[in-house]
C-alpha cells in the first residue's frame, strides 16, 4: 500500500463550517487566560505582603535585641568603673594616712574597720534601748488602763458600801491642815501694856519679836507690826520698819486716848506683823490678838505670845 493513500478505518474529519466557532474559541481562551493571570497576580501580592511583614518582624527583632545588649552592657561597663573608682579612692585614703601617721597600710585598714565596729554598735545600743524603754511605757500603759479600772470597780463598790467614806476623809484632811497650822511656828512677840484710869487711855508698847520666819530670797525678812484694835479699826499704828533680820527691837509706844475702862472689855487689841516689800503687796508674817477682858488693865501687864496665822482664831476669847 502507498504511503500517501488513506485506509478505509480512518475517520475523516469534520468539515468546518464557517469563522464563528473559532472566534468563540478565542474569547473563551482570552478569558481563561485573564482569569489565570489574575489570580497569579493576587497570588503574587500576597507573597509579596507575606515577605514584608517578616521582613519587618526581623527588623524590630533586630532592633530590639541590640539595644537590650547595649544597655546590659552599658550597666556592665558603667558600674564597674564606679567599682574601681570607689575602690581607687579608698587606697588613696589609707595610703594618705599611712604617709601622715607613718603606720603600715593594713593598720590604718584594721582601724578603720574598728572606728566602723564602735560607730555601728553605739548605733545598735542607742537603737536597742529607745525600743526597750517604748516597750516598757507601752507596758505601764496597760498596766495604767488596767488600774483605772480597778480603781472606777473600787469607787462603784465604795459608793455602794460606804457612802459617807469621802466626807469622812475630808474631815480627816481638814484637821490635819489644821494640825499643821498649829505646828508651824510663826515666831513670837513681846509687848507691853499700860491703862491710866485718871486719862482714860491705853499705852501699848511694841517690845521685840523673834524666830520670825524668812520671807525674802535672802533668807530674812523686813518686819514690821501694825497695833489696832477691834472691831471698829478706828486708829492704827506701825513701828518702823526693820530690814533683813529675823529678831527685831522696836521699843515703840503707842496711846490709844478716850478709852474708857468699860469700852475696853469690850474690845480686842491686834499687833499684826508684815514683811515689808518694796514692789509687791505686803505679806502678813502672823498676828496676835488681846482680847481686853481676859487680862487685868490695873496692872502693867508684859507678855511673850505665839503669832498665830492670820486665817487662826487663836488668842481670842469671847467675853
Amino acid at each position: 500500500m502507498p504511503p500517501n493513500a488513506k485506509s478505509e478505518t480512518e475517520p475523516e474529519p469534520a468539515p468546518v463550517s464557517g469563522a464563528e466557532p473559532a472566534a468563540e474559541l478565542e474569547t473563551a481562551n482570552q478569558k481563561l487566560e485573564e482569569t489565570t493571570h489574575h489570580s497569579k497576580f493576587r497570588e503574587l501580592e500576597q507573597q509579596e505582603q507575606q515577605a514584608a511583614e517578616s521582613q519587618r518582624i526581623a527588623q524590630v527583632e533586630t532592633t530590639i535585641a541590640p539595644k537590650t545588649t547595649t544597655e546590659a552592657e552599658e550597666a556592665a561597663t558603667t558600674s564597674v568603673p564606679v567599682i574601681k573608682k570607689i575602690e581607687h579612692a579608698g587606697e588613696v585614703v589609707t595610703e594618705a594616712i599611712a604617709e601622715r601617721t607613718g603606720l603600715p597600710t593594713w593598720g590604718v585598714v584594721a582601724i578603720i574597720i574598728l572606728v566602723f565596729l564602735v560607730v555601728f554598735g553605739i548605733i545598735f545600743f542607742c537603737v536597742r534601748r529607745f525600743l526597750k524603754k517604748r516597750r516598757t511605757k507601752d507596758g505601764k500603759g496597760k498596766k495604767g488602763v488596767d488600774m483605772k479600772s480597778v480603781q472606777l470597780l473600787g469607787s462603784a463598790y465604795k459608793e455602794k458600801v460606804q457612802p459617807d467614806m469621802e466626807e469622812l476623809t475630808e474631815n480627816a484632811e481638814e484637821g490635819d491642815e489644821e494640825d499643821k497650822q498649829s505646828e508651824q511656828k510663826l515666831g513670837r512677840l513681846n509687848f507691853k501694856l499700860e491703862y491710866d484710869f485718871n486719862s482714860n487711855s491705853l499705852a501699848v508698847t511694841v517690845i521685840q519679836a523673834e524666830e520670825l520666819p524668812a520671807l525674802d530670797m535672802g533668807g530674812t525678812s523686813d518686819p514690821y507690826v501694825k497695833v489696832y484694835l477691834l472691831p471698829d479699826k478706828k486708829k492704827k499704828f506701825e513701828t518702823k520698819v526693820h530690814r533683813k533680820t529675823l529678831s527685831p527691837v522696836f521699843n515703840e509706844t503707842f496711846t490709844f486716848k478716850s478709852l474708857p475702862y468699860a469700852d475696853a472689855m469690850n474690845k480686842t487689841l491686834v499687833f499684826a506683823i508684815f514683811d515689808f516689800d518694796r514692789f509687791s503687796k505686803h505679806d502678813q508674817i502672823g498676828e496676835v490678838k488681846v482680847p481686853l477682858c481676859t487680862i487685868d488693865l490695873a496692872q502693867t501687864i508684859e507678855e511673850w505670845r505665839d503669832l498665830i496665822s492670820v486665817e487662826g482664831e487663836g488668842g481670842q476669847t469671847n467675853c
